[in-house]
């Protein structure tokens, strides 16, 4: 028991705690998105739900190491490529997060006025988006719980790195959703971030060794804190500028509440 307050497991525990926050906030804007198409009373009980479900899929998955470990075993070769279960579930994640997303930009874009799709859209339920959740949280988790082990062999530490930013990333994901709906571009931008995400994950599903060796993880983490900096500075410079542009399915503020945003 001593072991576990060794230096070496408190450095591996901090590390754990600051990547399962950065690979958390991907899965938290995916579920600001989606949870921002319920009616507001079923927002953070579903947006909550949502990261408990991902918390539970890594520890599952932690328990299940031996099995994650097969996944990195080839099962099937395309064009030569040998893939494994695990990069089947990246490429299939990531080919899903770009479809998503750019389905969400153009429905939040798109100027032509169907009445009837419209109302097909508001009727989102709650149902619908828990079960699009489960199906990216595999992904992330699977992503995450892969990077704990090359980190740290440690199931304790594991387990307590992944609550720990799970209790960081429910504090601050209510704060992330009003956020993302109160600004439209910023809901553009991080659905932009999704399609950049699902593009890397697709790239690491073909080829992990060269997304590895190229550090393209960093350069697209890199682009998107530079692009999210550069909002906020066009965000405080608009602030007293004429009313925002209003999304579909984004509810229409009053026009004197415009007028102090």
């Amino acid at each position: 028991m001593a072991d576990l307050f060794s230096a070496e497991n408190l450095v591996a525990l901090l590390t754990l705690i600051a990547l399962e926050i950065i690979l958390g906030i991907d899965n938290v804007i995916f579920i600001a998105i989606l949870t921002g198409k319920l009616p507001e009373n079923q927002r953070d009980r579903t947006r909550r739900l949502g990261i408990g479900l991902a918390v539970i899929s890594r520890i599952l998955l932690l328990f299940g190491i031996t099995w994650i470990m097969r996944l990195t075993e080839p099962v099937i070769t395309v064009f030569g490529n040998p893939l494994s279960g695990r990069d089947l579930i990246l490429l299939g994640g990531g080919l899903f997060l770009i479809g998503k997303s750019t389905f969400e930009i153009h429905e939040k874009l798109e100027t032509e006025d169907h009445v009837e799709q419209s109302a097909a859209r508001r009727a989102t339920s709650a149902a619908s988006v828990i079960i699009q959740i489960l199906l990216i949280d595999v992904v992330f988790s699977l992503d995450s719980v892969i990077t704990a082990v090359g980190l740290s062999g440690n199931l304790i530490i594991m387990i307590t790195a992944i609550l720990i930013a799970a209790g960081v990333m429910l504090l601050a994901s209510g704060a992330i959703s009003r956020f993302v709906e109160k600004h439209p571009t910023m809901k553009i931008l991080a659905l932009s971030f999704l399609i950049l995400i699902g593009a890397l994950l697709v790239v690491e599903g073909w080829n992990s060794e060269a997304a590895h060796d190229l550090h393209l993880r960093n350069y697209a983490y890199f682009a998107m804190f530079f692009s999210f900096i550069v909002e906020i500075i066009n965000l405080r410079f608009r602030r007293k500028s004429e009313n925002p542009i209003q999304l579909h399915n984004q509810p229409q503020l009053p026009r004197a509440q415009k007028s102090i945003e």
